[in-house]
């Protein structure tokens, strides 16, 4: 068993349709705990210093955007293998191709507006989570 932390971003366009519970229940219903969480509105600063490692795709403009449309759910899930655990409970990138029964296939709009974001490995997790919230707001 190899307890970790993960970010979660609940997007935009999920907190716009008040999806914030059922997006949480998922998460702790599979074995994960929100050991902080904070809603905000990201700016397009912070959106672009979050993304910062697509700023060469095509994408990242919009994607920017997107994210400061609206307020956002940022938090720490921790649990048995948070990163890999989390991924998938959100399912494919792109709605469509996501497996049945998952947080984009049930709830995403589109491959943009897919209703989370979720980190990619421990060591962008520690990152992430990093650049959301200090070491005393992780309340396990």
């Amino acid at each position: 068993m190899t307890i970790q932390r993960t970010l979660s971003i609940i997007k935009p366009d999920a907190t716009r349709r008040n999806l914030t519970g059922k997006i949480n229940a998922r998460f702790e219903e599979n074995g994960l705990r929100i050991i902080a969480q904070k809603r905000i509105h990201m700016s397009l600063k912070q959106a672009e210093g979050f993304y910062a490692v697509h700023s060469e795709r095509a994408f990242f403009s919009d994607l920017c955007e997107f994210m400061c449309s609206g307020p956002v759910v940022v938090q720490v899930l921790e649990g048995d293998n948070a990163v890999a655990t989390n991924r998938t409970i959100m399912g494919a990138t792109n709605p469509a191709n996501a497996d049945e029964g998952t947080i984009r296939k049930d709830f995403g709009e589109s491959i943009e507006a897919n209703s989370v974001h979720g980190s990619d490995s421990t060591e962008n997790a520690a990152t992430e989570i990093g650049f959301f919230f200090s070491q005393t707001e992780l309340v396990g």
